[in-house]
């Protein structure tokens, strides 16, 4: 019986969108090179708006279960300035929960391929998709190699590319655009680390009524996640399991290039060249390889052709400074399934109608990723550095609504009232 949708990549972004269009009835079928669980280099933040999604989507509970509150961010600048903000409501902007979450990104997929599998979904995993097939301007399905190696093509009304930075189905578009923006993060996980609880938080603040869901009876102690910025570097320590902290360097891609053989000794040189990070290091272990990811930011170009969309890294990612990417994968599948069911539903799978999903996330992150770069450009700089945390040391509100920005919440016009700082 032929599908649908064929949705590429069971990421956050793909597993959404089958999700979400089976429960709506659709017939989809998931391909994945991969063979799950299987690991992933990732930042392992979720923003506070993520587990309105992943409620959506069945998993919330078992999401609980397993992660790592986190409160708010603690930055310190080149100058030792520390500035410390929390997820908290602005207004009538409030968070699906007050706090972000922080967990393995391998469980994070295992979970919702879980979920994937109790649903009438064909999944298959080990296929690799390695050609699309097109057809008077449209896409019309893929070829791909199974389990076997065998070549094999499958074909659908509509092909979803849900396959992540190294998108299959964008570069067979030639969609993929260089971004100006060449950083590499450096990823690894810490043990030993003092508590984030004591050594990060900020002062307790009014707690806030009127969560659109209540947090889980059984939640544990908050943590505080943590920023140092020393430009042209800055690296994100967020703990993720007891006495486990994911850490992420973020430097220049020139500066690592050439270390790609060595990737641990750079890690460690240039993590002792940031002295509050490597203070803060002081006692801890390296507990896992350092893997590299870059580019960090790249663009992703609208598709011409009809019969596919692109979801998640697949169409583009910007550099958010707090690692966090998943949200935005979930977002788009949510945007994404909205246009496929109408297009499905008018037996119209055009360019045209299909255009309407890039109009909606255009919208729904422009306004992020023009944030995005004014702080890229703050944290390559270490006078502007200095200057703009100490203002955020002194105004902590300012950060809390920067931070409701950046998770999601609070629209970024926000940050254009006076009246909100």
């Amino acid at each position: 019986m032929t599908p649908e949708v064929i949705v590429v990549g069971a990421g956050p972004g793909g597993a959404a969108t089958a999700i979400i269009l089976a429960e709506l009835g659709v017939s989809v079928l998931v391909l994945d090179r991969a063979r799950f669980p299987r690991p992933k280099i990732c930042g392992e933040y979720l923003s506070p708006e993520a587990p309105r999604v992943l409620d959506r989507l069945g998993v919330l509970k078992a999401v609980d279960d397993t992660a790592v509150p986190i409160g708010g961010m603690r930055i310190t600048a080149p100058d030792g300035t520390v500035a410390c903000g929390a997820y908290r409501a602005h207004g009538r902007f409030r968070p699906y929960r007050e706090h972000a979450m922080a967990l393995p990104r391998a469980t994070l997929d295992e979970l919702l391929v879980e979920r994937l599998r109790a649903l009438p979904v064909d999944f298959r995993e080990e296929v690799r998709v390695t050609d699309l097939v097109l057809e008077r301007e449209r896409v019309v399905g893929v070829r791909a190699l199974d389990r076997g190696h065998r070549e094999i093509v499958l074909r659908a009304p509509l092909v979803v590319g849900a396959d992540g930075r190294a998108s299959v189905v964008a570069q067979r578009l030639g969609l993929r655009r260089p971004h100006r923006l060449r950083r590499m993060a450096l990823v690894t996980y810490v043990e030993g680390l003092a508590d984030f609880a004591s050594s990060a938080a900020p002062e307790p603040r009014a707690p806030v009524s009127g969560h659109p869901r209540p947090e889980p009876a059984s939640r544990s102690p908050l943590q505080w996640a943590e920023i140092f910025v020393d430009p042209p570097d800055y690296a994100i320590v967020n703990p993720v399991a007891p006495d486990r902290a994911n850490l992420s360097l973020v430097v220049p891609l020139a500066d690592a290039a050439p270390w790609s053989a060595r990737l641990e000794t750079f890690f460690a040189a240039r993590a002792r060249q940031l002295p509050w990070l490597a203070r803060r290091l002081a006692g801890a272990r390296l507990a896992a390889p350092v893997r590299a990811l870059g580019p960090l930011a790249y663009e992703v170009a609208p598709p011409s052709v009809g019969g596919v969309l692109l979801v998640g890294d697949a169409g583009g990612f910007f550099d958010p400074f707090t690692g966090e990417g998943v949200f935005t994968a979930l977002r788009s599948a949510e945007l994404a399934t909205e246009t496929v069911v109408s297009a499905l539903r008018a037996g119209d799978c055009s360019r045209e109608m299909l255009a309407r999903y890039d109009r909606a996330r255009h919208a729904a992150f422009a306004g992020k990723v023009r944030l995005a770069r004014a702080i890229q450009v703050i944290v390559a700089h270490r006078r502007l550095a200095n200057i703009v945390a100490r203002a955020l040391a002194r105004r902590p509100r300012r950060l809390d609504l920067l931070l409701g920005v950046l998770g999601d919440y609070v629209p970024p016009r926000a940050l254009l009232r006076p009246a909100d700082w």
